[in-house]
């Protein structure tokens, strides 16, 4: 009996230590790797709306971002973030939305799109991605990534066909599902412009 409560005791002697330690690692890091994010952030915001100078984050209603999204049809996108870019002047030059996928084909991937005041698509730029190399992974590659670029259109639609159009997006051979799940995302970020940030779009008509 004396035996089971000493290893009792030392087990339990090693769990409370153990956790402690996670605990300080915990502390320890979690700044580092939040400076890390943020950093990541920043580059991306950087190279989707290169004309801004300064971005300031947006306050959002994430709850009515998923509905707005449910509404158009995108159930399984989520709107994560909005920055506003802004010029030397002050002056608003546009928005970078970030979208998180649920379709991708290992499960998410995270975007960020920046869009201009007359909802030209600036930019994409992948922020979490983890598909398959040689396939999937191509979409976070410079060819496929400016197809949508300076591109002011209602949404995008990816063909397997090569059809023109600035809308249609080639899609990645072998990797649709991929390609269904950036091409989603970007129009997931446009949805939310032309709705909530009071944006225009197709060349500069108001959207009431």
């Amino acid at each position: 009996m004396n035996k089971i409560v000493k290893n009792t005791l030392i087990l339990t002697a090693i769990t409370v230590v153990s956790g402690l330690l996670l605990g300080v690692v915990y502390d320890i890091t979690k700044e580092p790797i939040a400076q890390a994010q943020e950093n990541t952030k920043q580059e991306a915001y950087r190279a989707v709306l290169s004309d801004a100078s300064s971005f300031e984050a947006v306050d959002f209603d994430a709850d009515s971002a998923s509905s707005l999204l449910s509404e158009n049809g995108y159930t399984s996108d989520e709107i994560t973030g909005v920055v506003e870019g802004t010029d030397d002047s002050g002056e608003t030059v546009g928005y970078v939305i970030s979208v998180q996928s649920g379709e991708a084909y290992d499960g998410t991937l995270e975007l960020s799109v920046g869009i201009a005041t007359d909802g030209t698509v600036k930019g994409v730029e992948m922020l979490d991605i983890s598909e398959t190399a040689g396939l999937g992974m191509k979409a976070d590659e410079v060819e496929f990534k400016d197809q949508f670029k300076d591109k002011n259109v209602e949404k995008f639609t990816y063909t397997k066909t090569g059809e023109d159009g600035d809308d249609m997006i080639d899609a990645i051979s072998g990797a649709t599902i991929t390609t269904n799940a950036v091409t989603n995302a970007v129009d997931s970020a446009l949805v939310y412009y032309q709705n909530e940030l009071g944006g225009s779009q197709l060349g500069g008509e108001v959207n009431e």
